[in-house]
């Protein structure tokens, strides 16, 4: 049985994560400093790349100075969770639900977060012991959706992820979202001041 009830305290009070893909190692800094200095303690780099890995290692670097966490994200392979673990990472964050991922990640001591989109993959991410779970894509999937999910499932705590802005995420927020991903948003000075409000 795997737990992911540590995202309680990587996640805080703070209702958004900035996710940072494909920036290379300058730019990945660059955002993860504005969304540190906006208050959004949770960053996920993802780890498609080996550029991607050096940059989670600088970023994650960086957050351990300020006493903050980083994440992997897009890990959808157990050598991905090695990579992560070796890099740094605190948690993993997957865009599906892969079992053997989820148990790499809790076996390396990372918490796992894995992306969800039926009401299937949600039982069965309950059923493995996780609480917290990715809704991706949450755009796609709708406000409407978390309503329908909190019924059978009221023990489930989500993260949307995919497509969201400052723009969007009240909306999710106020469906019941616990935290909302941004992730382009972070790099739009108009939006800078809403995401702010966000967090505050």
């Amino acid at each position: 049985m795997t737990d992911n009830s540590a995202f309680h305290e990587i996640f805080g009070d703070v209702r958004l994560m900035a996710i940072l893909r494909g920036m290379g190692v300058e730019r990945s800094l660059a955002v993860a400093t504005t969304a540190w200095d906006l208050g959004i303690t949770a960053v996920e780099v993802t780890v498609q790349t080996s550029a991607d890995v050096e940059s989670l290692r600088v970023v994650a670097e960086a957050a351990a100075s300020r006493g903050l966490q980083v994440g992997a994200g897009t890990v959808v392979t157990t050598e991905q969770v090695r990579q992560a673990k070796d890099a740094g990472a605190a948690f993993t964050v997957s865009p599906g639900f892969d079992v053997d991922v989820v148990r790499a990640s809790h076996e390396a001591g990372l918490p796992a977060l894995p992306g969800v989109a039926t009401p299937t993959e949600v039982q069965r991410a309950l059923a493995e012991g996780l609480t917290w779970l990715k809704a991706f894509p949450a755009s796609l999937l709708g406000t409407g959706w978390f309503g329908a999910m909190r019924g059978p499932f009221p023990q489930a705590t989500f993260v949307a992820t995919g497509g969201m802005d400052a723009a969007s995420a009240p909306a999710f927020l106020n469906a019941g979202v616990q935290v909302v991903a941004v992730g382009s948003a972070l790099e739009d000075p108009a939006q800078l001041p809403a995401l702010a409000q966000l967090v505050s």
